[in-house]
């Protein structure tokens, strides 16, 4: 079922931060249940992806899509997606019938589009999601970068590993990117996914199960964190586009508030994130 407007958390944190004038003149954005024929078009060009869903014991996690152009088919509002997780991947198999996000990005042209809904079809060769809402987002720290679809599509290289700590080799991988994708959930909006950007090294490893990264200045909708001030559940993507491996970590973040331009405060805006890591998955590539 379509929402519309901003739900408590996301007005909650607009609130906080002193933007709720400015956010409010961006909601209608989140009441469009179907695809624009410029949506559509977007679409149709992109080669990568990342969903945000639930494994079938109920842990949320995010996923990485990756296929040649015209994998992401919109038609009013249904999203046909002609890829899946892949196998070894917390999300192969996803179970049908939940909510998910996904967010589509060209790294190229730095423009990315969210689309959250219920997945209704779901197999090894794809995926349709019915569309409750659609809407760009701003294209600020998205890092141009190849998509190299072979090595994201492949599948697991190895067995997949799973632990309750991050790795030496995890955290040399999350030191070294720039960026990242959130997973968040609302209990009735459902699962949300978001990109994180900025200097490589932005996110900070403080031990093998916390670690936090800075905000930055963005569109002030707070989507991400609206979802964490009602439910803390959380999921990161981390991706070495170069040699396709993932990392994929859940647990639980929550937004904190400081001073602005504090030690750290790498955006200046007054506000972090800290993140405790639940489970880690790394079903491919070699730096696990």
């Amino acid at each position: 079922m379509t929402a519309l407007g901003f739900h408590e958390g996301e007005l909650a944190v607009q609130r906080r931060a002193g933007v709720a004038a400015e956010a409010g003149r961006l909601e209608n954005m989140l009441g469009s249940s179907g695809l624009s024929h410029g949506a559509a078009r977007f679409l149709a060009s992109q080669r990568f992806a990342a969903l945000t869903g639930r494994d079938h014991n109920g842990v949320l996690w995010v996923s990485p899509l990756a296929a040649p152009a015209g994998f992401l088919r919109g038609q009013e509002d249904v999203l046909r997606v002609s890829a899946a997780p892949r196998l070894g991947d917390p999300l192969h198999e996803i179970r049908i019938g939940q909510q998910v996000g996904l967010i589509a990005i060209d790294f190229a042209t730095r423009r990315r589009l969210r689309i959250n809904g219920e997945l209704i079809g779901a197999d090894n060769a794809g995926m349709a999601v019915r569309i409750d809402q659609s809407y760009g987002n701003c294209p600020k720290y998205i890092h141009p970068r190849a998509i190299d679809v072979a090595r994201l599509a492949a599948p697991a290289s190895k067995r997949l590993g799973r632990a309750t700590l991050l790795g030496p080799s995890d955290q040399a991988m999350i030191a070294t990117s720039d960026t990242f994708f959130l997973g968040t959930s609302h209990p009735t909006r459902g699962s949300d996914a978001s990109h994180r950007g900025g200097p490589s090294g932005f996110v900070r490893v403080e031990s093998p199960d916390r670690l936090w990264w800075p905000d930055f200045p963005g569109n002030n909708m707070f989507n991400s964190y609206g979802n964490l001030a009602v439910d803390d559940e959380a999921a990161l993507l981390f991706v070495d586009f170069d040699t396709g491996a993932t990392l994929h970590v859940t647990g639980t973040a929550h937004v904190r508030w400081t001073t602005p331009g504090a030690a750290g405060d790498d955006g200046a805006v007054g506000r972090n994130v800290a993140f405790s890591v639940g489970a880690v998955a790394t079903p491919a590539g070699g730096h696990a």
